[in-house]
Protein backbone atom coordinates (compact mmCIF):
# COMPACT_ATOMS: atom_id res chain seq x y z
CA UNK A 1 0.00 0.00 0.00
CA UNK A 2 1.73 3.20 -1.18
CA UNK A 3 1.88 6.17 1.13
CA UNK A 4 -1.22 4.95 2.94
CA UNK A 5 0.11 6.39 6.16
CA UNK A 6 1.18 9.73 4.70
CA UNK A 7 -1.66 11.55 6.46
CA UNK A 8 -1.20 11.18 10.22
CA UNK A 9 -3.73 11.73 12.95
CA UNK A 10 -1.35 13.81 15.04
CA UNK A 11 0.70 16.83 14.09
CA UNK A 12 2.70 18.93 16.51
CA UNK A 13 4.46 22.17 15.57
CA UNK A 14 8.06 22.35 16.74
CA UNK A 15 7.76 19.00 18.52
CA UNK A 16 10.13 16.12 17.82
CA UNK A 17 9.05 12.50 17.82
CA UNK A 18 11.69 10.79 19.95
CA UNK A 19 12.41 7.10 20.25
CA UNK A 20 12.74 6.23 23.91
CA UNK A 21 15.97 4.23 23.96
CA UNK A 22 18.72 5.78 26.07
CA UNK A 23 22.09 6.17 24.39
CA UNK A 24 25.27 7.26 26.15
CA UNK A 25 28.94 7.07 25.22
CA UNK A 26 32.12 5.52 26.54
CA UNK A 27 31.06 3.75 29.73
CA UNK A 28 27.94 5.70 30.58
CA UNK A 29 25.95 2.56 31.27
CA UNK A 30 28.68 1.29 33.55
CA UNK A 31 28.81 4.60 35.38
CA UNK A 32 25.09 4.47 35.92
CA UNK A 33 25.37 0.96 37.30
CA UNK A 34 28.02 2.12 39.79
CA UNK A 35 25.75 4.92 40.86
CA UNK A 36 23.03 2.40 41.68
CA UNK A 37 25.18 1.23 44.57
CA UNK A 38 24.56 4.56 46.24
CA UNK A 39 20.83 4.02 46.23
CA UNK A 40 19.44 2.10 49.19
CA UNK A 41 17.68 -1.09 48.12
CA UNK A 42 14.05 -1.53 49.05
CA UNK A 43 12.37 -4.83 49.81
CA UNK A 44 9.56 -5.60 47.35
CA UNK A 45 6.21 -6.55 48.85
CA UNK A 46 5.29 -10.22 48.83
CA UNK A 47 3.65 -11.48 45.66
CA UNK A 48 -0.10 -11.73 45.72
CA UNK A 49 -1.77 -14.31 43.50
CA UNK A 50 -4.99 -12.41 42.93
CA UNK A 51 -4.85 -9.82 40.12
CA UNK A 52 -5.46 -6.18 40.92
CA UNK A 53 -9.06 -5.26 40.20
CA UNK A 54 -9.89 -1.95 38.55
CA UNK A 55 -11.89 0.43 40.69
CA UNK A 56 -15.46 0.71 39.43
CA UNK A 57 -16.64 4.28 38.82
CA UNK A 58 -18.95 5.61 41.50
CA UNK A 59 -22.51 6.57 40.48
CA UNK A 60 -23.15 10.27 39.97
CA UNK A 61 -24.28 11.93 43.22
CA UNK A 62 -27.79 13.31 43.51
CA UNK A 63 -28.26 17.05 43.17
CA UNK A 64 -27.21 18.92 46.30
CA UNK A 65 -25.13 16.06 47.74
CA UNK A 66 -21.34 16.19 48.04
CA UNK A 67 -19.33 14.37 45.35
CA UNK A 68 -18.09 10.88 46.24
CA UNK A 69 -14.38 10.32 46.80
CA UNK A 70 -12.66 8.44 43.95
CA UNK A 71 -10.27 5.73 45.14
CA UNK A 72 -7.00 5.52 43.20
CA UNK A 73 -5.70 2.10 42.10
CA UNK A 74 -2.95 0.36 44.04
CA UNK A 75 -0.20 -0.78 41.65
CA UNK A 76 2.07 -2.39 44.26
CA UNK A 77 0.89 -5.92 43.48
CA UNK A 78 1.51 -5.52 39.75
CA UNK A 79 4.99 -4.17 40.40
CA UNK A 80 5.73 -7.04 42.79
CA UNK A 81 4.16 -9.87 40.77
CA UNK A 82 5.06 -8.94 37.21
CA UNK A 83 7.97 -6.54 37.59
CA UNK A 84 10.21 -9.62 37.78
CA UNK A 85 9.51 -10.26 34.08
CA UNK A 86 10.79 -6.81 33.05
CA UNK A 87 14.40 -6.76 31.88
CA UNK A 88 17.07 -4.14 31.27
CA UNK A 89 18.69 -4.30 27.82
CA UNK A 90 22.20 -3.00 27.23
CA UNK A 91 23.48 -2.69 23.68
CA UNK A 92 27.04 -2.33 22.44
CA UNK A 93 27.96 -1.52 18.86
CA UNK A 94 30.45 0.10 16.55
CA UNK A 95 27.84 2.66 15.54
CA UNK A 96 25.43 4.49 17.76
CA UNK A 97 22.30 2.47 18.39
CA UNK A 98 20.20 5.14 20.06
CA UNK A 99 19.35 8.77 19.49
CA UNK A 100 21.83 11.01 21.32
CA UNK A 101 19.19 13.75 21.27
CA UNK A 102 17.26 11.73 23.87
CA UNK A 103 20.04 12.21 26.45
CA UNK A 104 19.40 14.92 29.06
CA UNK A 105 20.45 18.43 28.07
CA UNK A 106 22.26 19.63 31.22
CA UNK A 107 24.12 22.95 31.24
CA UNK A 108 27.05 23.91 33.52
CA UNK A 109 25.75 25.17 36.84
CA UNK A 110 22.79 22.76 36.83
CA UNK A 111 22.59 20.65 40.04
CA UNK A 112 22.91 17.44 37.98
CA UNK A 113 25.77 18.65 35.77
CA UNK A 114 28.48 16.72 37.65
CA UNK A 115 26.28 13.61 37.81
CA UNK A 116 25.83 13.40 34.03
CA UNK A 117 29.37 14.55 33.28
CA UNK A 118 30.72 11.23 34.58
CA UNK A 119 29.01 9.52 31.63
CA UNK A 120 31.71 11.00 29.35
CA UNK A 121 29.15 12.35 26.89
CA UNK A 122 31.03 14.16 24.06
CA UNK A 123 29.07 17.31 24.92
CA UNK A 124 31.20 17.46 28.09
CA UNK A 125 34.44 17.06 26.13
CA UNK A 126 35.15 13.38 26.92
CA UNK A 127 34.68 9.93 25.47
CA UNK A 128 35.72 10.64 21.89
CA UNK A 129 36.48 7.44 20.01
CA UNK A 130 35.07 5.28 22.83
CA UNK A 131 32.69 2.38 22.13
CA UNK A 132 29.05 3.40 21.84
CA UNK A 133 26.29 2.04 24.02
CA UNK A 134 22.51 2.01 24.10
CA UNK A 135 20.04 1.03 26.76
CA UNK A 136 16.40 0.07 26.82
CA UNK A 137 13.85 -2.21 28.39
CA UNK A 138 11.97 -5.38 27.51
CA UNK A 139 9.82 -8.09 29.03
CA UNK A 140 9.77 -11.88 29.05
CA UNK A 141 6.82 -13.51 27.26
CA UNK A 142 7.75 -17.19 27.59
CA UNK A 143 9.60 -19.07 30.38
CA UNK A 144 12.26 -20.32 27.93
CA UNK A 145 13.62 -16.80 27.40
CA UNK A 146 11.68 -15.12 24.56
CA UNK A 147 11.69 -11.35 25.12
CA UNK A 148 9.81 -8.51 23.44
CA UNK A 149 11.31 -5.04 23.00
CA UNK A 150 11.55 -2.24 20.42
CA UNK A 151 13.39 -2.64 17.13
CA UNK A 152 15.13 0.71 17.61
CA UNK A 153 16.60 -0.47 20.92
CA UNK A 154 18.70 -3.18 19.21
CA UNK A 155 19.13 -1.57 15.79
CA UNK A 156 22.74 -1.93 14.59
CA UNK A 157 23.81 -3.78 17.74
CA UNK A 158 26.92 -5.95 17.77
CA UNK A 159 26.21 -7.24 21.25
CA UNK A 160 23.00 -7.35 23.29
CA UNK A 161 23.02 -8.09 27.03
CA UNK A 162 19.86 -8.75 29.02
CA UNK A 163 19.85 -8.18 32.78
CA UNK A 164 17.10 -9.81 34.85
CA UNK A 165 15.58 -8.49 38.06
CA UNK A 166 17.56 -11.09 40.05
CA UNK A 167 20.74 -9.44 38.64
CA UNK A 168 21.65 -12.34 36.35
CA UNK A 169 22.92 -11.30 32.93
CA UNK A 170 22.65 -13.14 29.60
CA UNK A 171 23.96 -12.55 26.12
CA UNK A 172 20.84 -12.29 23.92
CA UNK A 173 20.27 -13.39 20.35
CA UNK A 174 18.15 -11.12 18.15
CA UNK A 175 15.64 -13.49 16.53
CA UNK A 176 14.31 -10.74 14.29
CA UNK A 177 13.18 -7.13 14.04
CA UNK A 178 10.41 -5.31 12.21
CA UNK A 179 11.22 -1.60 11.76
CA UNK A 180 7.74 -0.83 10.37
CA UNK A 181 6.09 -1.67 13.70
CA UNK A 182 9.23 -1.10 15.84
CA UNK A 183 9.01 -4.59 17.37
CA UNK A 184 11.98 -6.87 18.06
CA UNK A 185 12.18 -10.37 19.51
CA UNK A 186 15.17 -11.54 21.58
CA UNK A 187 16.09 -14.95 23.00
CA UNK A 188 18.26 -15.80 25.99
CA UNK A 189 19.42 -19.25 27.06
CA UNK A 190 17.45 -19.71 30.29
CA UNK A 191 14.51 -21.69 31.65
CA UNK A 192 11.68 -21.27 34.16
CA UNK A 193 11.74 -17.51 33.88
CA UNK A 194 8.97 -15.23 35.19
CA UNK A 195 6.55 -14.22 32.43
CA UNK A 196 4.52 -11.04 31.98
CA UNK A 197 0.91 -12.05 31.19
CA UNK A 198 -0.32 -10.71 27.84
CA UNK A 199 -3.75 -9.08 27.62
CA UNK A 200 -5.83 -7.56 24.83
CA UNK A 201 -5.16 -3.99 23.77
CA UNK A 202 -8.28 -3.70 21.62
CA UNK A 203 -10.47 -3.50 24.74
CA UNK A 204 -8.61 -0.47 26.15
CA UNK A 205 -10.65 2.67 26.73
CA UNK A 206 -9.58 6.28 27.17
CA UNK A 207 -9.35 7.10 30.86
CA UNK A 208 -8.20 3.66 32.02
CA UNK A 209 -5.31 3.53 34.46
CA UNK A 210 -2.10 1.99 33.11
CA UNK A 211 1.35 1.29 34.52
CA UNK A 212 4.81 1.33 32.90
CA UNK A 213 7.90 -0.46 34.20
CA UNK A 214 11.29 0.14 32.63
CA UNK A 215 14.78 1.63 32.93
CA UNK A 216 14.63 5.37 32.15
CA UNK A 217 18.19 6.71 31.88
CA UNK A 218 19.32 3.26 33.07
CA UNK A 219 17.45 3.49 36.39
CA UNK A 220 16.19 -0.09 36.52
CA UNK A 221 12.72 -1.18 37.70
CA UNK A 222 11.27 2.32 37.58
CA UNK A 223 7.47 2.32 37.92
CA UNK A 224 5.32 5.14 36.52
CA UNK A 225 1.57 5.35 36.08
CA UNK A 226 -1.11 7.37 34.30
CA UNK A 227 -4.16 6.97 32.13
CA UNK A 228 -4.88 6.06 28.53
CA UNK A 229 -5.30 9.39 26.73
CA UNK A 230 -6.49 7.93 23.42
CA UNK A 231 -6.28 4.81 21.28
CA UNK A 232 -5.73 4.28 17.57
CA UNK A 233 -3.32 7.19 17.13
CA UNK A 234 -1.75 7.17 13.66
CA UNK A 235 1.88 8.35 13.62
CA UNK A 236 4.52 8.38 10.88
CA UNK A 237 3.50 5.86 8.19
CA UNK A 238 0.31 4.89 10.01
CA UNK A 239 1.03 1.15 10.30
CA UNK A 240 0.72 1.06 14.10
CA UNK A 241 -2.47 2.31 15.85
CA UNK A 242 -0.61 3.65 18.89
CA UNK A 243 -1.96 3.87 22.42
CA UNK A 244 -1.46 7.41 23.71
CA UNK A 245 -0.95 7.81 27.47
CA UNK A 246 0.20 10.41 29.96
CA UNK A 247 2.48 7.89 31.68
CA UNK A 248 5.95 9.36 32.30
CA UNK A 249 8.16 7.62 29.70
CA UNK A 250 11.78 8.66 29.13
CA UNK A 251 14.85 7.45 27.23
CA UNK A 252 15.52 3.90 28.43
CA UNK A 253 11.82 3.05 28.83
CA UNK A 254 11.68 1.90 25.21
CA UNK A 255 10.61 -1.71 24.87
CA UNK A 256 9.18 -1.91 28.39
CA UNK A 257 5.65 -3.14 29.11
CA UNK A 258 2.51 -1.09 29.64
CA UNK A 259 0.19 -2.90 32.11
CA UNK A 260 -3.53 -2.49 32.70
CA UNK A 261 -5.01 -2.65 36.21
CA UNK A 262 -5.42 -6.45 35.91
CA UNK A 263 -1.66 -6.83 35.57
CA UNK A 264 -1.80 -7.69 31.85
CA UNK A 265 0.56 -6.24 29.25
CA UNK A 266 -1.45 -4.14 26.80
CA UNK A 267 1.36 -2.29 25.05
CA UNK A 268 5.08 -1.76 24.47
CA UNK A 269 6.30 1.74 25.34
CA UNK A 270 7.92 3.14 22.23
CA UNK A 271 7.86 6.89 21.52
CA UNK A 272 7.32 10.33 22.97
CA UNK A 273 6.65 13.79 21.58
CA UNK A 274 9.20 16.14 23.03
CA UNK A 275 11.13 19.35 22.47
CA UNK A 276 13.85 18.32 24.93
CA UNK A 277 14.20 14.56 24.42
CA UNK A 278 12.51 13.93 27.77
CA UNK A 279 8.91 13.34 28.84
CA UNK A 280 6.50 16.21 28.21
CA UNK A 281 3.14 14.56 28.79
CA UNK A 282 2.71 12.61 25.52
CA UNK A 283 3.87 9.00 25.31
CA UNK A 284 2.92 6.26 22.87
CA UNK A 285 2.83 2.49 23.15
CA UNK A 286 2.55 -0.22 20.49
CA UNK A 287 -0.65 -2.24 21.11
CA UNK A 288 0.21 -5.72 22.36
CA UNK A 289 -2.20 -7.23 19.78
CA UNK A 290 0.09 -5.82 17.07
CA UNK A 291 3.28 -6.90 18.82
CA UNK A 292 2.08 -10.48 19.29
CA UNK A 293 1.31 -10.81 15.57
CA UNK A 294 4.81 -9.65 14.73
CA UNK A 295 6.38 -11.87 17.39
CA UNK A 296 4.59 -14.96 16.11
CA UNK A 297 5.89 -14.35 12.57
CA UNK A 298 9.45 -13.77 13.75
CA UNK A 299 9.51 -16.86 15.98
CA UNK A 300 8.05 -19.02 13.19
CA UNK A 301 10.01 -17.73 10.18
CA UNK A 302 12.61 -15.22 11.38
CA UNK A 303 11.07 -12.45 9.27
CA UNK A 304 7.91 -10.36 8.93
CA UNK A 305 5.67 -9.84 5.90
CA UNK A 306 3.27 -6.93 5.50
CA UNK A 307 0.39 -6.74 3.05
CA UNK A 308 -0.59 -3.85 0.82
CA UNK A 309 -3.72 -2.74 -0.99
CA UNK A 310 -2.01 -0.37 -3.41
CA UNK A 311 -3.80 2.91 -2.75
CA UNK A 312 -3.05 6.37 -1.40
CA UNK A 313 -5.70 7.68 0.97
CA UNK A 314 -6.79 10.96 2.53
CA UNK A 315 -8.85 11.94 5.54
CA UNK A 316 -12.59 12.43 4.98
CA UNK A 317 -13.49 15.83 6.40
CA UNK A 318 -16.92 17.42 6.56
CA UNK A 319 -16.41 19.11 3.17
CA UNK A 320 -15.68 15.73 1.54
CA UNK A 321 -18.65 14.17 3.32
CA UNK A 322 -20.89 16.87 1.87
CA UNK A 323 -19.39 16.40 -1.59
CA UNK A 324 -19.83 12.63 -1.62
CA UNK A 325 -23.19 12.71 0.19
CA UNK A 326 -21.92 10.83 3.23
CA UNK A 327 -23.91 10.99 6.44
CA UNK A 328 -20.75 11.43 8.52
CA UNK A 329 -17.11 12.37 7.77
CA UNK A 330 -15.70 8.88 8.24
CA UNK A 331 -13.69 6.50 6.09
CA UNK A 332 -10.56 6.54 3.93
CA UNK A 333 -10.83 8.49 0.68
CA UNK A 334 -8.81 6.93 -2.16
CA UNK A 335 -6.87 9.64 -3.96
CA UNK A 336 -4.87 7.37 -6.28
CA UNK A 337 -4.61 3.69 -7.18
CA UNK A 338 -1.39 1.85 -7.97
CA UNK A 339 -1.48 0.63 -11.53
CA UNK A 340 -1.54 -3.17 -11.67
CA UNK A 341 -1.82 -3.40 -7.87
CA UNK A 342 -4.34 -5.28 -5.73
CA UNK A 343 -6.76 -2.34 -5.55
CA UNK A 344 -6.88 -1.83 -9.31
CA UNK A 345 -7.38 -5.56 -9.88
CA UNK A 346 -10.28 -5.47 -7.41
CA UNK A 347 -11.90 -2.53 -9.24
CA UNK A 348 -11.21 0.23 -6.72
CA UNK A 349 -10.77 3.74 -8.13
CA UNK A 350 -10.03 7.31 -7.11
CA UNK A 351 -12.97 8.87 -5.28
CA UNK A 352 -14.03 5.65 -3.57
CA UNK A 353 -14.39 5.93 0.21
CA UNK A 354 -13.54 2.74 2.12
CA UNK A 355 -15.91 2.50 5.10
CA UNK A 356 -15.25 -1.03 6.41
CA UNK A 357 -12.64 -3.78 6.08
CA UNK A 358 -13.92 -7.25 6.97
CA UNK A 359 -16.66 -5.57 8.98
CA UNK A 360 -14.32 -3.26 10.93
CA UNK A 361 -15.29 0.40 10.71
CA UNK A 362 -12.79 2.80 9.14
CA UNK A 363 -13.35 6.04 11.04
CA UNK A 364 -10.08 7.81 10.25
CA UNK A 365 -7.96 7.30 7.14
CA UNK A 366 -5.18 6.07 9.46
CA UNK A 367 -7.32 3.06 10.41
CA UNK A 368 -6.92 1.55 6.94
CA UNK A 369 -3.11 1.16 6.71
CA UNK A 370 -2.94 -0.26 10.24
CA UNK A 371 -5.42 -3.01 9.27
CA UNK A 372 -3.97 -3.76 5.85
CA UNK A 373 -0.27 -3.69 6.77
CA UNK A 374 -0.80 -6.13 9.65
CA UNK A 375 -2.47 -8.66 7.34
CA UNK A 376 -0.53 -11.25 5.35
CA UNK A 377 0.10 -11.02 1.59
CA UNK A 378 -2.42 -13.15 -0.24
CA UNK A 379 -5.21 -12.60 2.29
CA UNK A 380 -8.62 -11.75 0.85
CA UNK A 381 -10.45 -8.80 2.40
CA UNK A 382 -14.05 -7.64 2.04
CA UNK A 383 -14.33 -3.87 1.62
CA UNK A 384 -17.48 -1.79 2.04
CA UNK A 385 -16.96 1.12 -0.35
CA UNK A 386 -19.01 4.31 -0.76
CA UNK A 387 -19.31 5.01 -4.47
CA UNK A 388 -21.77 7.24 -6.36
CA UNK A 389 -23.91 7.79 -3.28
CA UNK A 390 -24.26 4.15 -2.18
CA UNK A 391 -22.37 1.32 -0.53
CA UNK A 392 -20.91 -1.42 -2.72
CA UNK A 393 -19.02 -4.56 -1.77
CA UNK A 394 -15.51 -5.02 -3.18
CA UNK A 395 -13.36 -8.10 -2.51
CA UNK A 396 -9.59 -7.66 -2.84
CA UNK A 397 -6.63 -10.00 -2.54
CA UNK A 398 -3.78 -8.20 -0.79
CA UNK A 399 -0.28 -7.95 -2.25
CA UNK A 400 3.15 -7.91 -0.64
CA UNK A 401 4.31 -4.53 0.68
CA UNK A 402 7.89 -5.47 -0.23
CA UNK A 403 6.99 -5.39 -3.93
CA UNK A 404 8.00 -2.26 -5.81
CA UNK A 405 5.19 0.27 -6.16
CA UNK A 406 4.40 1.71 -9.56
CA UNK A 407 2.96 5.17 -10.04
CA UNK A 408 -0.63 5.29 -11.29
CA UNK A 409 -0.99 6.22 -14.98
CA UNK A 410 -4.68 6.72 -15.45
CA UNK A 411 -6.49 7.87 -18.58
CA UNK A 412 -7.75 11.42 -18.00
CA UNK A 413 -10.38 13.36 -19.93
CA UNK A 414 -9.93 16.88 -21.35
CA UNK A 415 -12.06 19.92 -20.65
CA UNK A 416 -11.60 23.48 -21.94
CA UNK A 417 -12.48 26.97 -20.78
CA UNK A 418 -13.21 28.04 -17.20
CA UNK A 419 -15.50 27.57 -14.24
CA UNK A 420 -16.24 30.86 -12.50
CA UNK A 421 -18.26 29.43 -9.60
CA UNK A 422 -15.28 27.41 -8.40
CA UNK A 423 -12.93 30.31 -8.87
CA UNK A 424 -10.86 28.49 -11.49
CA UNK A 425 -9.56 29.47 -14.91
CA UNK A 426 -9.07 26.22 -16.86
CA UNK A 427 -7.64 25.14 -20.20
CA UNK A 428 -6.81 21.81 -21.87
CA UNK A 429 -3.33 20.33 -21.65
CA UNK A 430 -1.02 21.17 -24.52
CA UNK A 431 0.66 18.25 -26.36
CA UNK A 432 4.07 19.08 -24.89
CA UNK A 433 2.55 19.16 -21.39
CA UNK A 434 1.05 15.72 -21.93
CA UNK A 435 4.44 14.33 -22.90
CA UNK A 436 6.29 15.95 -20.02
CA UNK A 437 3.74 15.12 -17.32
CA UNK A 438 2.72 11.67 -18.56
CA UNK A 439 -0.95 12.70 -18.28
CA UNK A 440 -2.94 11.88 -21.41
CA UNK A 441 -5.31 14.83 -21.06
CA UNK A 442 -6.85 17.10 -18.45
CA UNK A 443 -7.60 20.61 -17.35
CA UNK A 444 -4.71 22.88 -16.48
CA UNK A 445 -5.58 25.35 -13.74
CA UNK A 446 -4.18 28.71 -14.89
CA UNK A 447 -5.65 30.98 -12.21
CA UNK A 448 -7.40 30.54 -8.88
CA UNK A 449 -9.61 32.88 -6.89
CA UNK A 450 -12.43 32.79 -4.39
CA UNK A 451 -13.36 29.38 -3.00
CA UNK A 452 -10.68 27.44 -4.91
CA UNK A 453 -7.86 29.73 -3.76
CA UNK A 454 -9.06 29.55 -0.15
CA UNK A 455 -9.13 25.74 -0.36
CA UNK A 456 -5.51 25.60 -1.52
CA UNK A 457 -5.85 24.91 -5.24
CA UNK A 458 -2.81 26.32 -7.03
CA UNK A 459 -2.09 27.52 -10.59
CA UNK A 460 -0.37 24.72 -12.48
CA UNK A 461 -2.45 21.97 -10.86
CA UNK A 462 -4.26 19.63 -13.25
CA UNK A 463 -7.96 19.02 -12.55
CA UNK A 464 -8.84 15.35 -13.06
CA UNK A 465 -12.32 14.88 -11.62
CA UNK A 466 -15.05 16.61 -9.62
CA UNK A 467 -16.85 14.65 -6.89
CA UNK A 468 -15.36 11.46 -8.28
CA UNK A 469 -16.61 12.07 -11.81
CA UNK A 470 -14.03 12.47 -14.57
CA UNK A 471 -14.82 15.59 -16.56
CA UNK A 472 -14.65 15.49 -20.36
CA UNK A 473 -16.01 18.95 -21.05
CA UNK A 474 -16.79 22.25 -19.39
CA UNK A 475 -20.46 21.27 -19.45
CA UNK A 476 -19.67 18.27 -17.27
CA UNK A 477 -17.80 20.45 -14.78
CA UNK A 478 -20.72 22.86 -14.62
CA UNK A 479 -23.20 20.00 -14.32
CA UNK A 480 -21.44 18.47 -11.31
CA UNK A 481 -20.96 21.84 -9.61
CA UNK A 482 -24.58 22.83 -10.20
CA UNK A 483 -25.80 19.70 -8.39
CA UNK A 484 -23.56 20.29 -5.37
CA UNK A 485 -25.11 22.24 -2.52
CA UNK A 486 -22.23 22.88 -0.10
CA UNK A 487 -18.91 21.72 -1.48
CA UNK A 488 -17.19 19.74 -4.22
CA UNK A 489 -14.16 17.44 -4.10
CA UNK A 490 -11.58 18.18 -6.78
CA UNK A 491 -9.08 15.48 -7.69
CA UNK A 492 -5.88 17.35 -8.47
CA UNK A 493 -2.61 16.22 -10.03
CA UNK A 494 0.20 18.29 -8.50
CA UNK A 495 3.61 17.26 -9.77
CA UNK A 496 3.85 13.51 -9.19
CA UNK A 497 1.21 13.50 -6.44
CA UNK A 498 -2.53 13.12 -6.74
CA UNK A 499 -4.70 14.60 -3.99
CA UNK A 500 -8.31 15.50 -3.28
CA UNK A 501 -9.07 19.09 -2.28
CA UNK A 502 -12.51 20.04 -0.89
CA UNK A 503 -13.86 23.38 -2.15
CA UNK A 504 -16.83 24.97 -0.39
CA UNK A 505 -19.19 26.63 -2.82
CA UNK A 506 -22.32 27.10 -0.71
Amino acid sequence: MRNEGAVTAITAKRLTLALCAAGVVGGAVGALAVNHNNVAAETAPAAVAAPLQAVAPAPAPAAGTPAATVTLPDFTRIAANHGKAVVNIQVRGGTKTANRGNAPQVEPGHPLYDFFRQFQDPRFGGGRGAPTFGAGSGFIVSPDGVILTNAHVVQGADEVTVKLQDRREFRAKVLGTDPRTDVAVLKIDAKNLPVAPVGKSRSLLAGEWVLAIGSPYGLESTVTAGVVSATGRSLQDGVVPFIQTDVAVNPGNSGGPLFNTRGEVVGINSQIYSQTGGYQGLSFAIPIDVAVKIKDQIVATGKVQHAKLGVSVQEVGQAFADSFRLESPEGALISSVERGGPAERAGLKSGDVIRRVNGTMIVSSGDLPSIIALARPGERVALDVWRDGKLVRVDATLGDAAEKTRRPQEELAAAPDNSARLGLALRPLEPIERRQSGIASGLVIEETSGAAAIAGVEPGDVLISVNGRAVNSLDQVRDVVAKASKSVALLIQRGSDRIFIPVRIG
